[in-house]
């Protein structure tokens, strides 16, 4: 399943530069996904501004192309427009990490890369990326799937945040997708992107009101859902809140609403984190190394006593002072639902989707910093006031 890639990358690199003064980049007019004729295989052809290191590889569960680049900008290039494959079903690309991107070919059904090859220019420097899929049985394609073993491409892990001092109120931002996963699209607005923004003018906010922030991810870069909950805790968060705006195709839903663990879930969501995650990484300051499964989750079902209750009475503060400060808030704004994001046993979580892309007047208050301002001092007020409350049921149940 590797060679292919380790072979694509080492041409790559023989033909790239050893260095460059600005990221290469993919050129729209030229770059493509089409169907190859009747034998039901695809053809990928992407233009380059020049070479970068690179590698090939499928997944399966569903089938996809994935291909890799090392410092590859795309801006400028629309899905719609590179997809023209029946044979595909969807396509989506962007940073991955800083300095990555990738292009994920989500596949109509299995099929094996029969040629992989960049031929670059010695006149300009600029490269052509051609790939061939072939249509292959499932079982041969589930035998050659999966991420090739390739030294130096591991993106470099998380960098754990300094702890604070212990008298500091903390509260992780997780600015939702991002990169690779643009999220909610309207109207030449990316989800990704305004919950960026929105994080990171929250974060100056809490910072202003003396209270620790700590974001997920400070760029337009891809950060899977549990190095999101690692970051949280590296940073010794006491809340997360994850943004969102999410899009209906009926158009109707609009204003924010704020999302807990369902009840249902809370055992599910312990024994999800217990098979993702290294027993270091469960429940901050306690090691659960050299524990079985059964011990791990019976022990985050436990620090969810605590978690869940506040996780619910944060939210139902969020929809309170959000209100007060003049934000729209849904008419069913306190909600439920299984969300991966959530997964924290040690500390409160919440999922505050801030409107609807789907929505003109969300979309107008969501793209402006002005229209984010009451949905930010509505966070803030909330956290204050929560903390505070926490802090006083706390100091009632120690007596």
């Amino acid at each position: 399943m590797g060679w292919l890639g380790r072979a694509a990358l080492a041409l790559a690199v023989m033909a790239g530069p050893a260095a460059a003064e600005a990221p290469a980049r993919v050129e729209a007019e030229g770059s493509r996904i089409a169907d190859r004729g009747w034998s039901g295989g695809i053809e990928v052809e992407l233009a380059l501004s020049r070479a970068v290191p690179w590698r090939v590889f499928t997944l399966d569960e569903p089938p996809r192309l994935v291909v890799d680049f090392r410092g590859l900008d795309w801006t400028g290039v629309e899905a719609e427009a590179l997809l023209e494959a029946a044979n595909a079903i969807g396509v989506s690309f962007g940073a991955m990490q800083a300095g990555w991107s990738r292009l994920v070919v989500a596949l109509g059904g299995p099929a094996v890369v029969a040629e992989a090859g960049m031929q670059v220019d010695e006149g300009t420097g600029a490269a052509r990326l051609r790939l061939r899929l072939d249509p292959t049985d499932e079982a041969s394609f589930a035998a050659r799937s999966g991420a090739p073993a390739d030294e130096g491409w591991a993106p470099p892990a998380p960098e754990p945040a300094p702890p604070p001092p212990e008298d500091r109120f903390v509260v992780a931002i997780d600015p939702g997708h991002g990169g690779i996963d643009p999220g909610a699209e309207r109207e030449g607005l990316r989800e990704a992107h305004l919950m960026l923004a929105l994080g990171q003018e929250l974060a100056a906010a809490l910072g202003r009101a003396g209270i620790e922030a700590v974001l997920t991810r400070e760029a337009d870069v891809f950060v899977p859902l549990q190095d999101r909950v690692t970051l949280a805790r590296a940073g010794s968060a006491d809340v997360l809140i994850s943004l969102h705006a999410d899009a209906l195709e009926e158009d109707s839903a609009s204003g924010a609403s704020v999302y807990t663990l369902t009840d249902e879930a809370v055992g599910e969501a312990s024994r999800r984190m217990v098979e993702r995650h290294g027993s270091g990484d469960l429940i901050a300051g306690l090691d659960l190394t050299g524990q079985d499964d059964a011990v791990a989750t019976a022990l985050m079902d436990l620090a969810r006593l605590d978690t869940a209750p506040a996780s619910l009475r944060l939210a139902e503060t969020l929809a309170r002072e959000l209100g007060r400060a003049g934000a729209p808030v849904n008419g069913h704004a306190l909600r439920q639902a299984q969300l991966a994001v959530l997964n924290a046993a040690d500390f409160p979580s919440v999922l505050l989707e801030a409107g609807f892309l789907s929505d003109a007047g969300d979309r107008a208050r969501l793209s402006r910093p002005e229209g984010r301002a009451p949905i930010v001092r509505g966070i803030v007020a909330a956290l204050r006031a929560w903390s505070e409350a926490e802090a006083q049921r706390a100091g009632l149940l120690r007596r």
